[in-house]
């Protein structure tokens, strides 16, 4: 019977970086299509980050995630790869103050407004088109009929019953809208 004796033989050092580069690139490109497939959703907006970022004294843009281990550790990843740890009582404290001073994005005013808006219509029994951002208008109908204009800018809520005239101002969306003759729908 003839036996073989197979031996290891040498793999020359420029095949050895082909091979480790190739491997690099494989690694990248199955990274990048399984972002491609199923993108993580950011659990964090740019207001928490704004928040996180002033409580450690960092640029928003570093914090990339954060989460509570054990009930009593918050810790915050930062882009870099650094994590910090904080106790969950003081890190509590800290957001709740850095929220009552931190103002407003404009989106999140537009987004805390049109929530307003959404209240007051439900509560007048009323619908609104499109919101248009920009200045932050709708159309309100109740019943199919066209009921009047609500809107928001810097000096408050407006109201005005028809395309041209003069807005009516009021310190909430509700007000504004009894400012247009409409009454409060009763419950059937």
């Amino acid at each position: 019977m003839t036996y073989i004796t197979h031996t290891q033989q040498a793999i020359p050092t420029s095949s050895r970086d082909e091979q480790a580069l190739a491997q690099a690139e494989l690694y990248t490109h199955l990274e990048t299509q399984a972002e491609a497939v199923a993108p993580t959703q950011d659990p964090l907006t740019a207001r928490d980050r704004r928040i996180i970022g002033e409580i450690i004294e960092v640029e928003p843009e570093t914090v990339r995630t954060i989460w509570i281990e054990g009930g009593i550790t918050v810790w915050v990843q930062l882009v870099g790869g650094g994590r910090l740890p904080f106790n969950r009582n003081w890190f509590a404290a800290r957001v709740a103050e850095v929220k009552a001073t931190l103002p407003e994005a404009p989106r999140e005013r537009n987004e805390r407004l049109s929530d307003e808006l959404e209240k007051a219509c439900a509560v007048f029994g009323l619908y609104h088109g499109e919101i248009d951002w920009l200045s932050f208008s709708t159309k309100l109908y109740q019943d199919g009929r066209f009921v009047g204009f609500v809107g928001c800018y810097q000096q408050g809520w407006y109201a005005r019953p028809r395309q041209y005239g003069v807005n009516r101002v009021a310190g909430s969306a509700e007000q504004v809208i009894a400012l247009l003759g409409v009454r409060t729908a009763v419950a059937a």
